[in-house]
């Protein structure tokens, strides 16, 4: 017999058997959706593990709170047909409200401290079981205060509840996590503990990893040094043959000639930028193909690198220390400029003819 039936007399107008029918066809019709529901969720889960392009799950740990509530929703909607299944009208998300009030009255305020969600969410639900006739909502001794209690049919689908739903979710949870249930609960309930006592962002504001740190070159990183040069020049000029030959092999021409590359990584990003000093062959050494990732723009992530570039350069004793470079590459002559380096004519005619695109020379003034 649809539970229902218990405590809902038929309208007026109506038969008893008619009343029931209709209940029936709803009955049916909720588990139909929750079906379709859970074989939705299935499915694209599924579809996401078969295909390994998951997001949320390469995210790591900063997508936590992505994957559990999308691992929530999962839950509930099993739960939903469990509910479903043992004829009770509410959702899974009614249960912890009917719980709380369970022998007491409460305000909202209360429910709010007690079930642990916002005020918007609770007054929601709290209006979806006064429609249900599950819960009754009156005037308190504070008048500026309602209190919320359970109707008769509500405790009546409480206590079917505690017996055909609870112990079945717990029992299906308890398989999936298996031996290590009690230990992800503890889990579950030290992370709540540590979020009521220090919000997430103030915890992320308190963060000391650096969003910016210099790589030393290898092998493994030279296809970044070749990509990210070749990404710059592309898009302003084009690739000469003195820019291809560092580019193919920069272990030859670079760092086995005496030599730095350096890589700038993003936090999340992976490398972003690159930079090389390369010496020349009366002693200098040139600050050459530095770029960064049009993706990064805007961490500074140039100033980064190429703060660290002229702190090696000063540590490899070149002299002069300089950089070819076009006009067209405003940004970046600004940025030279910013840190230090000036333009020279000396240098343009030791140096300029280098490069077909080079009409600007600068140099790094270096201490004596």
């Amino acid at each position: 017999m649809p539970f229902n039936r218990e405590f809902h007399a038929p309208a007026c107008g109506r038969t008893g058997f008619s009343s029931r029918t209709s209940r029936v066809a709803r009955d049916e019709a909720r588990r139909s959706r929750l079906t379709k529901q859970i074989l939705l969720h299935n499915r694209i889960y599924i579809t996401l593990w078969r295909s390994g392009m998951d997001v949320i799950r390469e995210g790591g740990i900063g997508f936590l709170g992505s994957r559990l509530k999308r691992l929530g929703e999962r839950m509930q909607a099993g739960a939903a047909r469990v509910t479903a299944d043992a004829g009770l009208p509410v959702q899974p998300a009614h249960m912890a409200f009917l719980a709380a009030l369970d022998g007491d009255a409460q305000t909202i305020g209360q429910l709010v401290q007690a079930v642990g969600i916002s005020q918007p969410g609770v007054t929601r639900s709290v209006g979806q079981l006064v429609e249900l006739g599950l819960v009754r909502s009156e005037q308190g001794e504070d008048q500026r205060q309602r209190t919320i209690s359970l109707t008769p049919e509500g405790a009546a689908v409480l206590a079917r509840a505690r017996v055909h739903v609870w112990p079945p979710v717990e029992d299906a949870v308890r398989a999936l996590l298996g031996k290590d249930a009690d230990a992800f609960m503890a889990q579950i309930t030290m992370l709540e503990t540590a979020l009521a006592e220090t919000p997430l962002e103030v915890l992320a504001a308190q963060s000391s990893q650096p969003i910016l740190v210099v790589r030393e070159y290898t092998d493994s990183l030279a296809h970044h040094f070749a990509d990210i040069n070749a990404e710059w020049i592309n898009e302003m000029f084009h690739l000469e043959a003195a820019d291809q030959l560092v580019l193919d092999n920069p272990r030859k021409h670079i760092i086995d000639a005496g030599g730095t590359i350096l890589f700038v990584e993003a936090r999340g990003l992976g490398i972003v930028g690159a930079g090389a000093l390369q010496p020349s062959h009366d002693g200098g050494l040139e600050l050459t193909k530095m770029g960064v990732r049009s993706s990064a723009r805007g961490l500074k992530a140039g100033e980064f690198l190429l703060a660290a570039l002229i702190e090696r350069a000063q540590s490899m004793k070149g002299d002069p220390l300089y950089l070819l470079t076009n006009a067209r590459c405003s940004a970046a002559v600004h940025l030279y400029e910013k840190l230090g380096f000036r333009h020279d004519a000396e240098i343009m005619a030791r140096y300029g003819s280098r490069y077909e695109r080079c009409n600007v020379a600068m140099r790094y003034p270096i201490a004596g």
